[in-house]
């Protein structure tokens, strides 16, 4: 740990850039295009041999058909994965986005060309279907079969599924991709330097509460001039959906989500609500935080402010070193997998102009290794993003045994291994601490954490259910509409505990995962909820709980989430299960209350 370090000029993080080779065999744009090629040629040969007749395969027939299926998905994964991760260290190329869309086209073909398949097999009775799943020569496909029958009633023809599959490259594709290409180009104006959103953002961990303030202003300034068109994008968009749910069916907005998360409507609502039920702690912590800071009341960029003066900074090579030691700490085979992200280049983390902001990590496919994306500012936040993103590279490395059509989990499961990771990481900072005052500040930031985790998370989710429902009930809503609702579910979370400034109103509209995801966001809450279980039962068990959790995320989601959690002794059906994992946040709080009252 420093008490200085540039992130433009670290050697060792400019020198951290991934490797696209493996995924087109070296061979960059005419590999990817040899891959789309001969996938389009087999799915041909696939379809002519087999629509129209998968009712009638045995289980040595499906199994054989869903190995050449894994092939072809392997092709155009490895394709799509090599332009779409190039496309998002330069946003700005023209080539490299005129490379995205040529892939997501023919990409497109070959998916019209397989869905006979999946339409087919959901409509076989249930009967002949249990039948053949309870072939061993199924095993491997066995739960992605299951998963698919789950959206029968959803399912339309297959003329009319091929229109709509043709046609999302020209909608939600496009759309999102001009979404994505806008905030990459935009420049905030701070200090007489031009920023990247991701860098002036950034500004807002800063102690000192005036750099905070005009960071905030300067980005709401830069966020003004395209807020129209960011709108009408979103406007666009939430109709969009809004059509595919009424010909599929849907009963309200989130359904689809849900089932995709392999979540019942009721276990979500349960989350949802006991979420917001307690937004007083939340609350709670933001009076405290105020207190700490020296102000009577926070102001919306004050939330993220340290709550002591030392401005800690992290080398990239330090924040390396700690998590990769914490990762190998706890267990050899996490450790090794995590370093070879660094050693094999699966990980780009300087910032450059137009790169994609934030940070992600990308399964890509298991027939080549996952690829993790940071734009790394030096700030201890940044260590635990590191520690957050190789947490799911390492659930996607364990998981590459379990193919294609298992190698993900849903959402709901897709946070665990990233926030155990950040737990494992946070608790090793928390013990190279020994004085009461740097303890109180490093409580402070995984209470901030889990609070933007938790319930900014859920804020956000009734953010988009108030711009899903009014959408639908009102027709195209205008900025100052959305802003409405921004502000209405920020007041909400807050209550009077944050001042919400005039700019934040617009804040809304550099969130990805509403234009990309719609619904997502409540997976980070279950994620979250799910991940501090897990690394309580860690803590209390000790390192016979290991040989479980890495057995966990090898399973990929091979499994229902119910049977996946199981694994580590987790009941996700208990009603009590979400209070258990708020009780663990507000236990962090009630620590760093008890720190601030002895300061």
């Amino acid at each position: 740990m420093t008490t200085a370090a540039d992130p433009l000029t670290d050697p060792e993080l400019l020198e951290t850039e991934w490797d696209l080779g493996p995924l087109v065999d070296g061979e960059e744009r005419a590999g990817a295009e040899r891959m789309l090629a001969e996938a389009k040629e087999r799915a041909t040969n696939f379809a002519e041999t087999n629509a129209g007749k998968v009712a009638e395969l045995d289980a040595t027939g499906l199994a054989f058909a869903m190995g050449e299926l894994e092939a072809i998905n392997d092709l155009v994964g490895r394709a799509g994965s090599y332009a779409s991760l190039r496309f998002a260290t330069d946003t700005a190329d023209p080539e490299r986005g005129a490379l995205l869309q040529l892939v997501q086209e023919r990409a497109t073909e070959i998916e019209t060309l397989l869905l006979f398949f999946e339409l087919e097999w959901a409509a076989i009775d249930d009967d002949r279907a249990d039948s053949l799943l309870g072939s061993a020569e199924l095993d491997r496909y066995r739960h992605h079969l299951r998963s698919v029958r789950r959206y029968r009633p959803h399912l339309l023809s297959e003329p009319e599924e091929k229109v709509l599959a043709e046609k999302s490259i020209s909608s939600q594709a496009a759309w999102g991709r001009l979404f994505g290409e806008l905030l990459a180009a935009l420049r905030v104006d701070l200090d007489d330097t031009e920023l990247t959103l991701e860098v002036a953002l950034s500004r807002l961990q800063s102690p000192d509460r005036e750099v905070r303030r005009t960071a905030a202003e300067a980005v709401s300034a830069a966020l003004e001039p395209g807020l129209r068109t960011r709108g009408f994008i979103y406007n666009t968009l939430v109709y969009d959906k809004s059509v595919e749910d009424r010909l599929r069916k849907y009963p309200h907005w989130l359904a689809s989500r849900n089932l995709a998360n392999e979540a019942s409507d009721e276990s979500v609502m349960a989350l949802i609500e006991a979420v917001r039920s307690r937004f007083d702690i939340p609350q709670r912590w933001y009076r405290l935080k105020a207190k700490l800071l020296g102000v009577e009341r926070l102001a919306d960029y004050d939330r993220s402010a340290p709550v002591l003066a030392e401005d800690v900074t992290y080398s990239f090579g330090e924040a390396r070193d700690l998590v990769l030691d914490t990762y190998q700490s706890f267990s050899p085979v996490a450790g090794t997998v995590a370093r070879r992200f660094f050693d094999e280049h699966w990980i780009d983390a300087p910032i450059r102009p137009h790169k994609r902001g934030g940070a992600f990590c990308a399964y890509a496919v298991p027939s080549v290794h996952p690829y993790v994306m940071l734009n790394f500012t030096a700030t201890r936040r940044d260590v635990l993003t590191m520690a957050h993103e190789l947490g799911h590279g390492l659930h996607a490395a364990l998981a590459q045994p379990q193919g294609v059509f298992h190698h993900s989990t849903p959402l709901t499961l897709a946070e665990t291994a990233s926030v155990f990771g950040e737990e494992l990481v946070f608790g090793r900072m928390l013990a190279q601490v020994d004085d009461d005052e740097r303890r109180l500040g490093l409580l402070a930031e995984r209470v901030d954490g889990a609070i933007a985790t938790v319930f900014r998370q859920m804020a956000m989710n009734r953010f988009e259910h108030l711009i899903h429902t009014r959408r639908r009930a009102e027709g195209e809503l205008a900025a100052d509409r959305i802003n409405e609702a921004w502000v209405q579910s920020q007041a909400e979370l807050f209550a009077d505990s944050v001042e919400i400034t005039e700019g934040y109103r617009m804040w809304w509209s550099y969130v990805p995962h509403f234009i990309n995801t719609p619904g997502y966001v409540y997976a980070y809450a279950y994620g979250l909820l799910l991940a501090l279980s897990v690394y309580s039962r860690y803590l209390r068990e000790g390192d016979p709980f290991v040989p479980r959790y890495i057995e966990l995320l090898s399973a990929g989601g091979s499994r229902s989430p119910e049977q996946l959690a199981e694994i580590v002794g987790i009941d996700l059906t208990d009603p009590g299960f979400w209070d258990a994992g708020l009780a663990l946040v507000e236990e962090q709080l009630s620590e760093a209350e008890a720190l601030a009252a002895r300061r």
